[in-house]
């Protein structure tokens, strides 16, 4: 079972990974910021899961989203609110050629599956009391 990652732990892998991260790096040759579906060219023997946002004894997380002001899902400024919806689903990656960190989950619809990633970006870590 994956180590869960508490929001300041959070906090502070994403920092150690940005000071420690060095471009520019083939790990994904797709934009990142915002979520993405994931790109067909993202070679996955190069990441390693270091934990998950998901906490253990929550057998149904909240599907409730936290977008503050006119953010939507998809925009690249879009908070990264641990305690809600897609981040409480979410895995957190590392590229183990350059050490960045990437949020993935898996999207389910009534007809499709769609596995989407995000850079982990410090800046955007919030922690909203649910």
């Amino acid at each position: 079972m994956p180590t869960y990652l508490d929001t300041p732990t959070l906090v502070d892998l994403a920092y150690a990974a940005e000071l420690r991260s060095k471009p520019p790096c083939m790990c994904t040759k797709t934009l990142l910021n915002g979520w993405e579906s994931q790109p067909i060219s993202l070679d996955e023997s190069r990441f390693r899961e270091i934990g998950t946002l998901r906490e253990h004894n929550d057998t149904e997380p909240t599907f409730e989203e936290f977008l503050p002001g006119n953010v939507n899902y998809w925009s690249a400024d879009a908070p990264i609110a641990p305690q809600y919806y897609p981040y409480n689903r979410c895995s957190v990656w590392q590229c183990e050629l350059c050490g960045r960190l990437y949020l993935r989950y898996t999207e389910g619809g009534g007809y499709f599956v769609d596995r989407r990633i995000r850079a982990l970006q410090s800046r955007l870590i919030t922690d909203v009391s649910s």
